[in-house]
């Protein structure tokens, strides 16, 4: 299907992207959107026949655990309600723990990388036919960006990408935006990747910004589309002609005419690249050769391996052996200031009652304390610990935080036995 150029659609954007010209489709965060009813924009949109495709983003296909039934159950019905000719994904996970390792669930609130392993790959093709068979349409898996690289991987993320469409029949989501941060990130070149992953698969394109700091790149959404990013897809385009090409912008939003500008720099820009598309096609390129004998256990190895990670970033255990941990130090400080701005948002009260205080106490609290029931009980949480320990110090405060989490939690703050009996419990269930 020919989806043509589009834009991610958010609430905070809505009336500009209505309001955008040359908008043929535009894709919607799933879990924004309820189940049995649709935003009035977007309806505007589908009646003027803009195709709309649901992205779905806590499903952890990655991941060692089977797919939640709930969730893909989730997926079906908005893409039902949209009309969609396809749903997305990504190659992540986004929690672990749980069953499989006796452990606690955590919660990243992030997309993380799996290894490129064959291990992982076998757990990856078996939740996405699991996937496949829950969805009313056709599956699409985006590749990820990723700050931290796994030791001993066994494929380069083409090589991953093409057995995984091979085994699965699976359409591919490339970021082009996430090939970038890769190759700044872990020396990866996008040539390469677009060379060996099988670019008959591509569904559609994301295109997006970032920003470096200190040599490492943010893919943060927030920022304008780079020329980096750009000439990653003119390399794609020159290899073949995507579906669909789709501009993406989570914070920061700019003025409509920025958004314009970088929807015409995109069209330019695939303009350009057609016209030296490569007549011989791809370059061949020789897959890993695959093992024999494989052992069973993958989940299990999976399971202990990505909670050891998620552990290290999120609970402050230490780092598994083999990670850069430098750029695991990075990793984890930017999954907590992405909570502190979750929260801020799911509970604006708290920045407000708390003033400048609120990041500098919220990061301090989420470096070891994992999220593993969203971000409302995590905001519920961090109020819990700061009223235990008699904060904050402004006793006027103080009083609004009280009331505020008696209106959300309980008749009454807790006190600190309480607090101490519930951490307790959480370290026998843990065991």
């Amino acid at each position: 299907m020919k989806l043509g150029i589009g834009i991610g659609w958010r609430p905070e954007i809505a009336d500009a992207v209505e309001a955008l010209p040359g908008i043929d489709w535009v894709e919607a965060v799933a879990e924004n959107l309820c189940a049995d009813h649709l935003p009035e924009s977007l309806v505007r949109l589908r009646e003027r026949g803009v195709t709309v495709v649901p992205h779905g983003v806590s499903l952890g296909l990655g991941g060692a655990d089977r797919p939640d039934p709930g969730r893909l159950a989730g997926l079906a019905a908005r893409a039902g309600l949209l009309g969609a000719p396809l749903v997305t994904e990504h190659i992540a996970f986004v929690r672990a723990g749980g069953r499989l390792t006796a452990s606690p669930v955590l919660e990243a609130g992030h997309l993380l990388p799996v290894p490129r392993t064959w291990d992982a790959l076998d757990v990856l093709c078996e939740n996405v036919r699991i996937a496949q068979d829950s969805l009313p349409v056709p599956l699409a898996l985006e590749n990820i960006a990723a700050l931290v690289s796994w030791p001993g991987e066994e494929l380069t993320e083409g090589q991953f990408l093409a057995e995984l469409v091979e085994r699965t029949g699976v359409r591919l989501l490339i970021d082009v935006a996430n090939l970038h941060t890769n190759h700044v990130n872990r020396g990866e070149d996008p040539a390469t990747a677009l060379d060996e992953l099988p670019v008959e698969a591509v569904a559609y394109v994301h295109v997006a910004g970032g920003v470096e700091k200190d040599g490492v790149w943010h893919d943060t959404h927030a920022h304008p589309v780079t020329r980096p990013v750009l000439d990653v897809l003119s390399e794609l385009r020159s290899r073949v002609d995507p579906p669909g090409v789709l501009l993406e912008r989570d914070d920061d939003f700019p003025p409509a005419e920025e958004l314009a500008g970088e929807l015409s720099a995109i069209r330019t820009t695939l303009t350009a690249a057609a016209t030296r598309r490569e007549t011989a096609g791809r370059r061949p390129v020789s897959g890993p050769p695959r093992p024999t004998g494989r052992t069973p256990g993958a989940r299990d190895r999976t399971g202990v391996a990505q909670t050891a990670l998620l552990s290290c970033l999120v609970a402050g255990t230490p780092a598994p052996d083999g990670f850069d941990r430098r750029r695991l130090g990075v990793q984890s400080r930017a999954l907590a200031a992405k909570r502190a701005d979750v929260v801020a948002r799911v509970a604006p009260e708290l920045p407000e009652i708390l003033g400048d205080g609120y990041r500098r106490e919220f990061i301090s609290y989420a470096r070891n304390r994992p999220m593993s029931a969203g971000y409302r009980r995590d905001a519920l949480a961090f109020a819990e610990l700061l009223l235990v320990e008699g904060r904050p110090a402004d006793e006027a405060a103080r009083r609004r935080l009280t009331l505020w989490w008696q209106d959300r939690a309980a008749p009454r703050p807790p006190r600190r036995a309480t607090r101490l009996v519930r951490s307790a419990r959480a370290a026998l269930l843990g065991k």
